[in-house]
């Protein structure tokens, strides 16, 4: 091998992150521009998210508010299994030489929070427990609605938690460790502040829906039993 050859391939590129000094020895730049990184991202979750609600409305006495669900937890369930999952497998995701799309758009939301570039601990763990447990469990959440498992609200409440926790952890972590992990005002707002509100706000709403659920699911026993 030529020395000209051992220097290119021992170049480090300068990384976009912040703080400057992170340390990422064989960074590859992003090989797609942000557009060709987004757009089909949300594409796809547009079109799963659209099958889904297709064929819920096929099956009988299902509410709107369901299939809704439906196509909520087949979006982050495939999300946490194939997304975060890769991100969790893949801790050399930055120095691939060869376009990956899944490389890519951890490359490019690091610029929102660098922590994932740096393979933080926190970071990792709690991407670990998403990835393996929420993941499956976003599914079996979607098929427990459209059967009609008497489970599904306890599923939901459960997994839903857990999303909770872990962004707590994930904020809290961030704000004991300075809050200084995005590239600009933009990616703060952008990628870590509002991508991660979603699993804030909509899992707030399912355990209030499936905490009522349960409770009036109990009450009408406790009811039954009195009127006995």
């Amino acid at each position: 091998m030529s020395s000209e050859m051992e220097m290119e391939m021992e170049m480090e590129y300068p990384h976009p992150y912040v703080p400057t000094d992170l340390r990422l020895p064989g960074y590859v730049p992003n090989f797609l521009t942000q557009t060709e990184i987004v757009v089909p991202y949300i594409a796809s979750s547009v079109v799963v998210a659209s099958l889904v609600w297709f064929f819920s409305g096929r099956i009988s006495k299902i509410s709107k508010t369901d299939r809704i669900l439906m196509c909520w937890w087949v979006f982050t369930g495939l999300t946490h299994i194939i997304l975060e999952g890769y991100f969790v497998f893949s801790p050399e995701f930055y120095k691939k030489k060869v376009p990956c799309y899944l490389a890519e758009i951890w490359k490019e939301y690091s610029k929102g929070d660098s922590r994932y570039a740096g393979r933080d601990t926190a970071i990792v763990t709690v991407e670990g427990v998403t990835s393996v447990l929420e993941g499956p469990a976003s599914l079996v959440a979607m098929y427990a609605i459209a059967t009609g498992k008497p489970y599904s609200h306890t599923l939901q409440l459960t997994i839903c938690i857990g999303q909770l926790y872990g962004c707590i952890i994930y904020f809290v972590a961030s704000f004991l460790d300075g809050d200084n992990f995005a590239k600009s005002p933009f990616y703060y707002w952008v990628y870590y502040v509002f991508a991660n509100s979603i699993w804030v706000v909509i899992p707030t709403m399912i355990v209030v829906r499936s905490w009522r659920k349960i409770s009036n699911a109990f009450l009408g026993e406790n009811k039954k039993r009195k009127a006995h």
